[in-house]
């Protein structure tokens, strides 16, 4: 037990405390408000605190846990939300309304709430730490795995059947001539990492249903990605689309800071979307951490560690988990608060000197790998990360150590989103670093060398980018008949396939066979309309093909009718071409008869 000798903000100075240690959880102040220790100094401890500390006076007592900032990891996560330090905000807002009351308490995992428990393994069975010992069947979706914890290796004496709460024993465990009893219910630190096995490259693509980022810029299960741009240009609104159709088994998505609105429209529509692959609620496999731009910003710092280690649960359960923090740059703010409330020494725009280590532990938290037990399973987290730069300047610190950190880089650019092309990911200045990983699925998957024709789609859009400097210059008109219809096709390529309705019923997903189709349409395009401006062909009369038309509906199809409908577009595409060839052959002879 310890006093408060400081206030600064969300940091108090408290003396007295002989024993903590440092990451330690303490009670501040008679209404017991959650901080935890980042600093000591002998006796004297710096105190980050979690809730608004106005009205805390020193003299006021502290009180130590014993234990670290953790969370409670077990049935109950899937569908739940919580605010940044995992309290439940359903139950927060039964018990005190809807303004959160300082000092309340809530467990994050329901007490009272049954689970069917399914044993897997047999009593006398030798286990070791990560063996699944049974399972729960959380949601329509979610098969929550029963896991034996890290460090506990023996002999099974005792495993139930049978409904249990979270806190009941469901299997004993006979470990070095002692009995350790395995919860349904698992408390690990959140800055801590779990355990795992081994680490490998990430090499299977996390399709999002977005054709930019799929076909473009992929991510690799296990991945990392970086989405930045300035406000405005549809960072959250991607970030939903990507939470909504992401092939992953479980999202986490942290608000980290974002404003309540944003967040209001996740826990209102994510309930009633479903599944492209399940047709069942997306809520079904989701779990929301909604720390909002009003909550106390020192939150902000444990609402990421909390999400990141939520994702290392069900992955250790052997499920692709996808962690979506909106966005990096709050909770950078956060560290600058609480920096200078320390008098710390500032490094680059006020931000601390430990900003890029911080933000590098965080993500090196993803990654795929074969996780704890006696049976070989896999399992991965993909962290996306939004930055939001002032101004969209990614000169700013947030965004450059996160670029050193990150290997996708989807760049959100403020004149496609004033131009509303949606997603406004810019793909002259994107990058992705796993082409490479994830050219074998593709080939296994669709049997096409989608490698070369994501190229020549890039080739294809940087060659228009240099011909609008021309144009810009001189006018289109002084271009050769070849350069403009290069422009023509790069224009389909950027709206017919690049953009995308995430509001309608159909484009808002669409599937890898759909996206390699379309994108092979609009190649055709541009090849036989390059070959026919070369022939002598004027782009006017290319403009006019009724093919044009059919390739810009194409996103509108059901991906079964586009299917059918492919090769028959194929079929015109060349029909058509092969009709201007001869009208124009006709033509050129009718002249040389006259002349």
């Amino acid at each position: 037990m310890g006093k408060i000798v400081r206030v600064t903000g969300p940091v108090v100075i408290a003396d007295d405390m002989r024993g903590s240690e440092m990451y330690e959880l303490v009670k501040v102040s008679e209404e017991g408000l959650i901080g935890e220790i980042i600093g000591l100094d002998g006796t004297r401890a710096t105190i980050q605190v979690y809730e608004e500390t106005s009205g805390i006076k020193p003299g006021e007592k502290v009180e130590g846990t014993g234990n670290p900032l953790s969370v409670e990891l077990g049935p109950g996560l899937v569908g739940a939300v919580y605010d940044g330090i995992q309290r439940p905000l359903t139950v927060i807002r039964a018990k005190t309304g809807d303004m959160i009351t300082r000092g309340v308490f809530a467990h994050a995992l329901p007490r009272d709430k049954k689970w069917e428990f399914v044993p897997k393994v047999k009593k006398g069975v030798d286990v070791v730490e990560g063996d699944i010992l049974g399972a729960v069947k959380e949601s329509k979706l979610v098969e929550h795995r029963i896991l034996v914890p890290p460090g506990v290796n023996g002999k099974l004496i005792e495993i139930t059947e049978g409904a249990h709460k979270v806190e009941d024993t469901v299997a004993t465990v006979e470990t070095s001539g002692r009995k350790q009893e395995v919860k349904m219910m698992q408390v690990w630190p959140v800055r801590r990492a779990r355990p795992f096995k081994k680490k490998f490259d990430p090499s299977e693509p996390l399709l999002t249903g977005q054709r930019v980022a799929d076909t473009f810029f992929p991510i690799a299960k296990g991945g990392t990605v970086a989405i930045p741009g300035g406000f405005g240009t549809g960072k959250t609104v991607f970030l939903h689309q990507v939470a909504k159709w992401t092939e992953a088994d479980i999202v986490t998505y942290v608000g980290c800071g974002e404003r309540g609105n944003e967040m209001c429209d996740v826990l209102v529509h994510f309930p009633e979307l479903k599944d492209p692959r399940t047709g069942e609620s997306l809520m079904e496999r989701t779990t929301l951490i909604a720390n909002t731009s009003n909550m106390p910003v020192a939150a902000r710092d444990a609402s990421v560690y909390t999400g990141i280690t939520i994702a290392e649960y069900f992955r250790d359960m052997g499920y692709d988990v996808a962690l979506i923090a909106d966005s990096t740059s709050r909770w950078a703010e956060a560290m600058r608060e609480i920096s200078g409330r320390l008098e710390e020494m500032p490094g680059e725009e006020g931000f601390p000197a430990y900003l890029a280590s911080r933000l590098a532990e965080f993500y090196e938290r993803a990654g795929r790998v074969r996780t704890l037990g006696s049976d070989e399973r896999f399992g991965s987290v993909t962290v996306l990360g939004a930055v939001s730069p002032p101004g969209g300047d990614l000169s700013e610190p947030v965004s450059q150590n996160t670029l050193r950190i990150v290997k996708v880089f989807w760049a959100l650019d403020t004149g496609l989103a004033d131009r509303r092309h949606f997603p406004a990911i810019h793909w002259l200045t994107s990058y992705s670093l796993y082409v490479d990983n994830v050219q074998e699925w593709w080939q296994k998957k669709l049997k096409e060398d989608w490698k070369s024709l994501r190229d020549e789609a890039i080739e294809m859009l940087q060659e228009e980018a240099e011909l609008d400097e021309i144009v810009k210059l001189v006018g289109p008109d002084a271009l050769p008949e070849p350069e403009r219809a290069v422009l023509e096709a790069a224009r389909m390529m950027r709206e017919d396939f690049l953009q995308q309705f995430a509001f309608h019923e159909v484009d808002t997903y669409c599937s890898p066979e759909k996206q390699l189709g379309m994108l092979k349409l609009v190649l055709e395009f541009y090849r036989n309309s390059v070959e026919a401006a070369r022939r002598g062909i004027p782009v006017a009369e290319i403009r006019n093909l009724p093919i044009k038309n059919s390739i810009a509906s194409m996103k509108r199809l059901h991906p079964e009718k586009f299917a059918k409908e492919q090769e028959k577009m194929e079929k015109q595409l060349k029909e058509q071409f092969d009709g201007l060839m001869k009208m124009r052959k006709a033509t050129v002879e009718g002249e040389k008869v006259e002349r």
